[in-house]
């Protein structure tokens, strides 16, 4: 049986009455059908003042916690800091590109995930790592879907300012960033930001990396 979640905040953007903007909803326009967290999940930088609320953000975590990995191995962590945490939000912050920083500073809350790059048992290398940390990190958005929440994951921030800031051994390695919460409205973002918030979602075809028999063939699965 599914889960039964909260629904999404994210709706189309329409002015009421009173000429106020609410928050968009940008579902997935899939070939197949899917369940709705998956359909839901986007990632906005328009973000609302509102903070998180501590237990929601540990259901978030908590998520991340039951995802697979490679022997159980488990090889991540999260470097959280909310607004009401100033120095260590100005300090995730200040690892960001300026492009980044320059959106993210209105989120409530900011993460940057780590992977620990050996296993603990042997400390041979854990080719699976970064792998590994995505899929928690997948799960952690999805739970934040069900929360009313938005997740926007970032490439973009600087790995080696993050390990000075936050001391983070030498075995571990920043490998994403991430801006966390309620949705905004795309008005509060500046005019060619506001312009990429709107824009339809799109997605490679499944025929182009859904394969059977040999690389480049593509599987009738999805060849329909």
């Amino acid at each position: 049986m599914l889960r039964t979640y909260l629904p999404s905040p994210f709706i189309h953007l329409i002015a009421d009455s009173d000429k106020r903007k609410i928050p968009m909803h940008k579902p997935a326009p899939t070939d197949f059908p899917v369940h709705d967290l998956i359909r839901d999940r986007w990632s906005p930088r328009a973000f609302a003042s509102k903070s998180v609320e501590p237990a929601v953000l540990g259901s978030l975590f908590e998520a991340a916690r039951w995802a697979p990995s490679s022997s159980n191995e488990q090889p991540w962590a999260y470097l959280v800091a909310t607004k009401d945490d100033a120095e260590s939000f100005a300090k995730t912050l200040s690892v960001l590109v300026d492009f980044n920083a320059g959106w993210a500073k209105q989120a409530p809350v900011l993460v940057v995930a780590v992977s620990k790059l050996k296993f603990h048992a042997n400390g041979n290398p854990n080719r699976n790592a970064f792998y590994d940390t995505g899929a928690a990190t997948a799960l952690l958005s999805v739970e934040a879907t069900a929360r009313g929440l938005g997740v926007h994951q970032m490439a973009g921030f600087d790995p080696a300012k993050a390990k000075e800031v936050f001391d983070i051994p030498a075995d571990w390695e920043p490998i994403a960033a991430l801006a966390i919460g309620y949705p905004g409205v795309p008005e509060s973002l500046p005019h060619g930001l506001r312009d990429r918030e709107v824009a339809p979602r799109t997605r490679k075809p499944l025929t182009e990396f859904v394969m059977s028999g040999h690389w480049g063939h593509t599987s009738p699965i999805v060849s329909r």
